[in-house]
């Protein structure tokens, strides 16, 4: 009988422990270096196709310049490796972007809360990240550092423009993920959905996210997005527009929901059924925007 044939995992050739952001942007620098911190997606996906950029590891979790959450200028700065397990004890974050810590609080298990990173989550470019639906309604942008003329050149990047495919975003390969920012936004309504065949430790079949100025019976200035049911996360513009500041009567949730409907483009894999994404979409945005609705 034949034996089961398996993919090697890559062999790295180099490593590199950066124990400062430069000593990270050079070693990133020739677009051959893969940088690691948690690790909790690079080891499960790292014999697949692109997961791993090139021969060199680089180990960027003793980069004092990626960690710790500050506030300055109306903004919230979150260090690339801040975990999910500081997200979620934040009281800052709290009181200035709630819908971080509840989805935090959904985030896998204790244990990859303790090790998985912001940066980490962002860089993975997953169309079923769990914390990029929580960031899209934050309007979160991403801060991409790299190595220029032998100094730190940094970007700003909105979230919304920074996916480009499941997988994929406009990070260049000697680039680094070294912050997300959030504007502060505090007494916000916040929800967040997410199913998945266990509570905990798997990816989504579908996650959404929805925040706004709740008084009324109404959603002012909402924000809704959702995980999982396209090839990017993705955030329903129109649907926002629909509901921005209106009563939200049977009607006009009825509205949104086929509004959204057309917003999104869920595909069919082991995990669910299309027809099964876009009834589970349908159902927490018509949960959400009851709970609006009703106080």
């Amino acid at each position: 009988m034949a034996l089961p044939q398996f993919q090697a995992a890559p062999q790295f050739e180099e490593y590199v422990n950066a124990t400062d952001l430069s000593a990270a942007v050079a070693a990133l620098a020739d677009g051959q270096g893969t940088p690691v911190a948690g690790g909790t997606d690079l080891w499960v996906q790292k014999e697949l196709p692109g997961a791993v950029a090139g021969d060199r590891l680089v180990n960027i979790k003793n980069v004092p310049e990626l960690k710790g959450i500050a506030a300055a200028d109306g903004r919230i700065r979150i260090g690339a490796l801040v975990t999910m397990t500081e997200i979620l004890g934040d009281g800052r974050l709290k009181d200035a972007a709630p819908i971080l810590a509840i989805a935090a609080d959904r985030f896998a298990s204790v244990q990859i809360r303790n090790a998985a990173t912001i940066g980490g989550n962002v860089a993975n470019a997953s169309p079923a990240a769990d914390m990029m639906p929580p960031l899209l309604c934050a309007d979160a942008a991403v801060e991409l550092a790299r190595e220029e003329g032998g100094a730190i050149s940094t970007r700003e990047v909105t979230l919304s423009e920074f996916f480009t495919g499941p997988g994929r975003s406009v990070r260049e390969s000697n680039e680094l993920v070294a912050a997300v920012i959030v504007p502060i936004q505090p007494g916000r309504y916040a929800g967040f959905c997410k199913s998945g065949p266990r509570p905990a430790l798997e990816i989504a079949r579908v996650s959404m996210a929805i925040t706004g100025e709740a008084a009324g019976g109404k959603l002012t200035n909402p924000r809704i997005a959702f995980g999982a049911v396209a090839p990017t996360p993705i955030r329903c513009t129109q649907t926002e527009a629909l509901i921005d500041g209106k009563p939200l009567d049977d009607e006009l949730i009825a509205r949104a929901l086929e509004t959204m409907d057309g917003e999104i483009s869920p595909i069919a894999d082991h995990r669910a059924s299309e027809w099964y994404r876009r009834h589970l979409a349908r159902t927490y945005l018509e949960q959400e925007l009851r709970h609006v609705r009703d106080g």
